[in-house]
């Protein structure tokens, strides 16, 4: 049985007192990369947010054996928790070497990793991170979260409106990081899902309807079409 990085347990979060998951358990493997599915509006990225504590939750939270539940986000995040946020939110007025040093936290930040899986940063590490291209400001995000030694990186949405040749760009790269460290990624491209993923969470109405293998819901029409409302090969949302 693989052991688990991450155990959420009933969770409730809620954005401004009105409530946007439910009851929400599951747990994330500590290898490969797990896919958090479902429809636009189930409470997706709350999820990811609450476990993160930047919305109000109740629930239990357990990272690597201890719960992270009662702790501000700043400390789940020196825990080891990475995230790459779904519109990037990169300091647009700063440079890419200074959105990676700001986002430093370790003594021996992985610079090197990060100049191998994206050398075109390298080449713009004095350019204003708001003068680049999605696709780049997607590489500055994902970098600053490998930049750190996690135990756990939360994606949000990394191939949302970006040309297929970029969202394979995306998908290399988190290839790369999974190997790394495990990987919580909310994704509506199936093709993506599909290449990345072992195991599946999916979410309806804020809760938890479906778990199990990538292979098993993918690769039946009908309970992708239930599940998700598209065809296991379409690309929804990309």
């Amino acid at each position: 049985m693989t052991s688990s990085i991450l155990e959420v347990e009933n969770l409730t979060a809620s954005i401004g007192g009105q409530q946007v998951t439910e009851d929400v358990s599951f747990s994330v493997p500590a290898t490969g990369v797990t896919a958090l599915l479902g429809r636009n509006g189930v409470g997706k990225t709350s999820t990811l947010r609450g476990i993160l504590g930047l919305i109000s939750r109740r629930g239990r939270i357990v990272l690597d054996g201890k719960e992270i539940q009662s702790l501000p986000t700043h400390r789940i995040v020196q825990r080891g928790v990475g995230y790459v946020p779904e519109d990037r939110e990169v300091f647009s007025k700063l440079t890419v070497a200074e959105n990676l040093r700001i986002a430093e936290r370790d003594a021996q930040p992985r610079r090197e990793l990060v100049a191998e899986l994206f050398p075109d940063l390298v080449e713009r590490s004095g350019q204003a991170a708001g003068t680049l291209s999605g696709g780049q400001q997607q590489m500055v995000s994902l970098a600053r979260a490998l930049i750190n030694d996690n135990r756990l990186l939360l994606v949000d949405e990394p191939t949302k409106g970006l040309a297929p040749k970029i969202v394979t760009e995306v998908a290399t790269a988190l290839e790369s990081a999974a190997q790394i460290a495990p990987v919580l990624l909310v994704e509506q491209n199936l093709q993506v899902v599909r290449r990345l993923a072992h195991d599946v969470i999916v979410l309806s109405g804020g809760r938890v309807v479906y778990t199990g293998t990538a292979s098993e819901l993918l690769d039946d029409p009908e309970l992708t079409r239930r599940h998700l409302g598209v065809h296991a090969e379409s690309e929804a949302g990309a």
